[in-house]
């Protein structure tokens, strides 16, 4: 079993390095507690954070904590669950070969094993529908492959009408590209999800699964609070609703951190609509549209806000403070705002939210 395995353990030759090694799930999940602990994590650091959290140090921990994460998601059997979990491994993976990909040439030389793009073009059967473009930085895509995984981005820059066609080929930046293999992960990862899971594994995760399920309850709780407290967003999201309501210009990755978290924190569309009136460019219609899209009302798949990695690489952290410095996702850092709020607080200021609405 390889490092590249354990830090990608989605490929196909991360499955067989496990078959070649013959490992038994049953006797994995009866034997070996810091598997089972490291795939818990992975699954509650999915629902909770947007992550799979830190990988662990021992090689095969980390790789057999995979096929067991899959085991906990199937057996949980709840949309949010499998949704969330294929996201955040998509998410993690993306970061890695990110960095694997930008690393320079002194770290290309070291023995450990790295995964190189054409390795993951070659893994989902993209070798000959990506290209290098020869007029820029960028590359082409042949028109299916982009359709294909472009096919759950949002934003009206994804959409084919609004990207120059050649010889069947699109454009797309190095980035975006990234964007495009995540979705390719995801794709696979959660092919197949929920499965059937056989009694002599299911018996054996029985905790886990209950604290899943209290995980995934504790969340719809935060997602039933009916009170929206700018004060206790996290800086980012500050940041972000002040220029919205200065009604300044924000770029398309701005717009949507902005809301997915809103929708997230139970604003509703009209709401939000509403909010977006004061900015340039503002289109009812199509912002009706995009923020339904990213609630999953008009779109097969329900939006999650991006992660704190994600608002670092698009430029939309501002303002850490101390309490960014323990979290990993935004939405992490308003439920623990909310969670420390006093209830008196709280309803101050749903009184002062009332008030303001009756004025209105």
């Amino acid at each position: 079993m390889q490092p590249l395995h354990a830090r990608y353990p989605f490929l196909q030759s991360a499955r067989e390095a496990v078959d070649a090694a013959g490992v038994d799930l049953a006797q994995v999940v009866a034997t070996e507690d810091d598997v089972v602990e490291r795939a818990l994590e992975r699954v509650e650091w999915a629902i909770t954070d947007g992550s799979v959290g830190e990988p662990h140090r021992r090689t095969r921990v980390e790789l057999l904590s995979y096929p067991v994460a899959r085991v906990l998601v199937s057996l949980v059997d709840a949309h949010v669950c499998t949704r969330k979990y294929a996201q955040a491994e998509a998410e993690s993976a993306r970061e890695r070969f990110g960095e694997e990909f930008a690393a320079d040439d002194e770290l290309k030389s070291t023995r450990t094993e790295r995964l190189r793009l054409a390795d993951l073009l070659a893994e989902f059967d993209l070798t000959s529908s990506v290209h290098e473009d020869p007029d820029g930085d960028g590359y082409r895509v042949d028109v299916g492959a982009y359709l294909d995984l472009a096919a759950d981005q949002w934003g009206d820059e994804w959409r084919l009408v609004n990207r120059p066609l050649t010889d069947g080929q699109v454009p797309v930046t190095e980035q975006e590209l990234h964007v495009l293999l995540k979705q390719a992960i995801r794709h696979r990862i959660d092919d197949g999800l929920p499965f059937s899971v056989p009694d002599a594994i299911a018996d054996e995760l029985t905790d886990e699964v209950e604290r899943v399920q209290e995980v995934l309850a504790d969340l719809d709780l935060t997602r039933d609070i009916d009170t929206v407290v700018p004060e206790l967003f996290p800086p980012c999201m500050q940041a972000l609703l002040d220029k919205v309501q200065k009604g300044e210009h924000l770029e398309h990755h701005s717009r949507f951190a902005i809301a997915t978290f809103l929708t997230s924190i139970g604003m509703t569309t009209d709401e939000i609509v509403e909010l977006f009136q004061v900015n340039p460019g503002f289109g009812e219609d199509a912002t009706r549209y995009q923020v339904d899209h990213i609630r999953g009302d008009t779109s097969p798949t329900e939006y999650s806000t991006p992660s704190c990695a994600t608002m670092q690489s698009y430029g939309d952290c501002i303002n850490p403070d101390d309490l960014c410095d323990t979290i990993s996702h935004p939405m992490a850092y308003y439920e623990k705002k909310i969670d420390d709020a006093e209830d008196d607080e709280l309803e101050d200021w749903r009184d002062a939210q009332e008030a303001k609405s009756e004025s209105d």
